[in-house]
């Protein structure tokens, strides 16, 4: 414990001896990768949400959309750089954390519920909550299983 007695979180805190050094050992490439990633996401999560725009009380179809269909590409890209092809390490990382975590978006999904609720519709921030959250859910799996069942080596009889 530190002087003020508080306890120092070691991941914050880089006075704390055994963790001056550990920005040397960082993984760049990977941070790197996540970065690009993100980037290209949240782009193309933007451009999406300011082609289609919505008000505060109307059901935000494109985030729902956005996170509906970022959750199927997750549960499909896992399966396939998982458990089908080789590729490179930095794949899952670019591709499933940066591009796939930066367009999808919790906090987005969030601040909209909050939106319906503050203009009079708390029907359409409650039946966001819980549609993302079903439907969202159900993406993975979708995505998961049509992944597995698309690359499942076929079995030909013989006549």
């Amino acid at each position: 414990m530190p002087v003020t007695g508080r306890p120092v979180d070691p991941d914050v805190d880089l006075s704390v001896p055994r963790r001056r050094f550990e920005l040397r050992r960082a993984p760049w490439r990977i941070l790197a990768a996540v970065a690009a990633g993100g980037v290209l996401g949240a782009l193309a999560r933007y451009g999406l949400s300011s082609a289609f725009p919505y008000r505060a009380g109307e059901f935000p179809w494109v985030v729902f959309l956005v996170n509906v269909s970022g959750c199927l590409a997750i549960g499909a890209l896992m399966v396939l750089v998982t458990e089908t092809w080789r590729v490179h390490p930095l794949v899952r990382p670019f591709l499933g954390v940066g591009v796939l975590g930066g367009f999808t978006t919790f906090s987005t999904y969030v601040v909209d519920i909050q939106d319906a609720v503050a203009a009079g519709a708390p029907l359409v921030g409650l039946s966001y909550l819980a549609g993302t959250l079903v439907a969202a859910l159900a993406a993975v799996f979708a995505g998961v299983r049509l992944a597995r069942l698309s690359t499942r080596p076929r079995h030909r009889e013989r006549p």
